[in-house]
């Protein structure tokens, strides 16, 4: 019997997260681990108390036909990076990993260019989590360094605002 390496082994489980997701277009799955420990779990979801679009049976981003990647602030739920960070404390997660895995609801195929938005991007930042590790397949997997993301900063780009 092979042994399942570490990076798969807590990819597997982030992909077993995103099982819980109520999103009807993507749902993502996230754990934080560090040390060998899972810090904290997340997946795609409406606040506490709100109705998800799958009890609804619709996605407004869906209906104004928004491309992925854009208009997040029409989007009901909470990313799930964004509900891992939210259940783990800072000190728990300074240096820790980030594992993210990414289904598309409606063919059930993996996402293979997964990314965080730019609002989870600043979340993972500022909660000092080193690096984020996102399943493209079921075996092969992109490891990015949170420290690339401050040093390659776009965010304040002239480009970005439109001049």
């Amino acid at each position: 019997m092979e042994r399942r390496d570490k990076f798969n082994y807590y990819l597997d489980i982030a992909e077993t997260v995103l099982e819980r997701g109520t999103c009807l277009r993507r749902n993502y799955g996230a754990i934080i681990v560090r040390n060998d420990s899972i810090i904290s779990t997340g997946y795609v979801g409406a606040p506490r108390g709100r109705a998800n679009c799958c009890d609804l049976g619709y996605c407004r981003r869906e209906q104004l036909h928004i491309p992925r990647g854009e208009r997040y602030e029409l989007c009901r739920s909470v990313h799930a990076e964004a509900n891992a960070i939210i259940a783990a404390s800072r000190s728990e997660m300074l240096g820790s990993t980030l594992y993210l895995v990414g289904r598309d609801m409606k063919t059930g195929e993996l996402i293979p260019d997964a990314s965080s938005c730019a609002m989870c991007k600043r979340m993972i930042i500022n909660a000092g989590i080193e690096r984020v590790v996102i399943r493209n397949t079921p075996e092969k997997y992109t490891i990015i360094l949170v420290s690339d993301w401050v040093k390659n900063d776009d965010s304040l780009d002239d480009s970005a605002l439109g001049y």
